[in-house]
């Protein structure tokens, strides 16, 4: 396997583009060896999930796109970011029990934490941001 495999795809800040998102970050882990049926890919589609939704919905009109980027650096750590354009940052809001949102942040913290990963809030030059979590790989090299 190569040192580093990278793919993205940049789309519309639109609902429906949360599905297209999950689909297309699963079907790369999938190409690159992580089972379908695994723990990981699970996490994993709830943290795209949840981060590509952000970008839909708390951008204010001001991202018309979005982009995911993963990467699987020498076998041993994913990286998948979602950047949009908006220049305000993610922030972890409590959120009461009856609320249907607001909760988002909270779990993609979690869900990463309990992978043993870690989550940063990177900067564009052009103003937006980047939400990447790091994952360690779960799938054995042979």
């Amino acid at each position: 396997m190569a040192d580093l495999q990278e793919a993205s795809v940049t789309l519309p800040s639109d609902p429906a583009s949360v599905t297209t998102a999950r689909r297309y970050v699963c079907g790369v882990l999938g190409e690159w060896g992580l089972p379908a049926g695994s723990p990981a890919v699970d996490a994993v589609r709830l943290i795209v999930s949840e981060l590509a939704t952000n970008a839909v919905l708390h951008t204010s009109g001001l991202s018309p796109t979005f982009t995911v980027d993963v990467r699987l650096e020498r076998s041993e750590q994913l990286h998948i970011g979602v950047t949009d354009s908006h220049p305000r940052w993610p922030r972890q809001e409590a959120a009461a029990v009856q609320q249907d949102n607001g909760r988002g942040m909270v779990i993609v913290r979690h869900l990463t934490a309990e992978s043993g990963g870690s989550l940063q809030v990177t900067p564009t030059e052009t103003g937006g941001k980047t939400v990447w979590i790091m994952l360690p790989w779960a799938v054995p090299v042979a």
